[in-house]
């Protein structure tokens, strides 16, 4: 019963410390998606949503985290005004970086 145990904590232990691209070659392959039938657009490429709502929500995540990263919101109206153009410019950038724009 004892030496079960261990030969379970054992392998456990191997798949925690086990580098991932051993574990790749293991698992079955997955089928091809939808997206993924596309060659138009590289994989490493992200897409901007086309339905409003959640175009919305893409954006504004975005601007969260763009925001989580600056300094806190200004409580002058006129560094509001900067603060709001600051983010937007980096909100244009990261989107711009993004690259494909379309769904793919």
């Amino acid at each position: 019963m004892n030496e079960m145990l261990l030969a379970a904590f054992a392998l456990f232990v191997a798949y925690l410390y086990l580098p991932t691209a051993w574990l790749s070659g293991l698992r079955p392959a997955k089928p091809m998606t939808r997206q993924a039938n596309h060659l138009h657009c590289p994989e490493n490429k992200f897409y901007i949503p086309e339905d409003a709502v959640l175009r919305r929500h893409f954006v504004s995540q975005l601007r969260w985290e763009i925001e989580a990263a600056l300094h806190p919101r200004p409580t002058d109206s006129i560094l509001q005004r900067h603060y709001d153009a600051l983010v937007t410019i980096k909100l244009e950038q990261r989107l711009a970086d993004m690259g494909c724009l379309k769904p793919c």
